[in-house]
């Protein structure tokens, strides 16, 4: 009796321990397989990489997750090499540290930056109708740029935030750009409002300077005048014409003066 408990007993010790060993030996297995995956994957990575832009861009593999360091001269280079390894098979993740701006690159003042950007973003998408119609505001804080603001479709969002992007001196991009719903109706209210307002004579000279427009944005018939005007006047002509237009539900008036203070921000009601 004594010695069956004893032959059990010991029979109970070695199959544990026959246990442990199976268990083991599929965790080894698994390390190994996933050693060999990560090394398969960072040979794919660097050929994901393999261009000039992105010299001084290293790459890391630990179970699948991606680590991206070293420096590029843009922002965009910073976003496509994401995108790039993204697209690897088998990554799980990235995790993206790569800096904006190679050794011996001379910072950029965040004053000028803004104004550099404010001149390039009033010209994008001219040509294509909807300049007018686009109201984006730019912030600039250490390199950091925030967009904000309406635009009159996700063309002209993925523009501006291209123009941002592929800019020297911008270490990232903060997008808080809305785009106006689609609307047959505040289409057909941006076309109103354009011949109201740029048909009064002493506004017409805002259509001709396609970067100095007075800006429409319209959003389920609501109405926000942007932009700067010469003189106290003309924002008050343009709040008037604007409510003349059958339609528009309200009107926020928040043109500035040149060389004025910033405006306060007005509401007119309309029709």
């Amino acid at each position: 009796m004594i010695s069956d408990v004893f032959n059990k007993a010991k029979l109970g010790a070695l199959g544990a321990a026959l246990l442990g060993v199976v268990l083991a030996v599929p965790a080894q297995v698994a390390v190994a397989q996933n050693g060999y995956k990560d090394a398969g994957m960072e040979a794919n990575i660097h050929k994901a990489l393999d261009h000039k832009r992105f010299s001084g861009v290293h790459a890391s593999v630990q179970n699948g997750v991606v680590v991206l360091t070293g420096t590029v001269e843009n922002y965009a280079d910073k976003e496509e090499s994401d995108r790039r390894v993204h697209r690897v098979d088998h990554v799980k993740g990235v995790d993206n540290e790569i800096q904006v701006g190679r050794a011996g690159m001379a910072s950029v003042n965040d004053i000028e930056l803004r104004n550099k950007l404010a001149k390039q973003l009033a010209y994008d998408r001219v040509g294509y109708g909807t300049t007018a119609f686009n109201n984006i505001n730019i912030e600039v804080h250490n390199g950091v740029v925030t967009l904000s603001g309406t635009v009159y479709g996700p063309t002209d969002k993925d523009s501006a935030i291209s123009l941002v992007s592929h800019t020297p001196g911008v270490r990232d991009v903060v997008d808080n750009l809305e785009v106006a719903p689609v609307s047959p109706m505040d289409d057909q209210l941006r076309l109103r409002l354009a011949r109201a307002i740029y048909g009064a004579p002493s506004l017409q000279r805002y259509s001709l300077d396609p970067a100095r427009p007075i800006r429409i944005t319209v959003v389920n018939g609501n109405v926000t005048l942007s932009g700067v005007v010469d003189n106290k006047m003309d924002k008050d002509i343009a709040g008037i014409q604007a409510n003349t237009v059958p339609g528009v539900f309200k009107v926020t008036n928040d043109l500035q003066v040149a060389g004025g203070k910033e405006a306060d921000h007005s509401h007119d009601h309309g029709h």
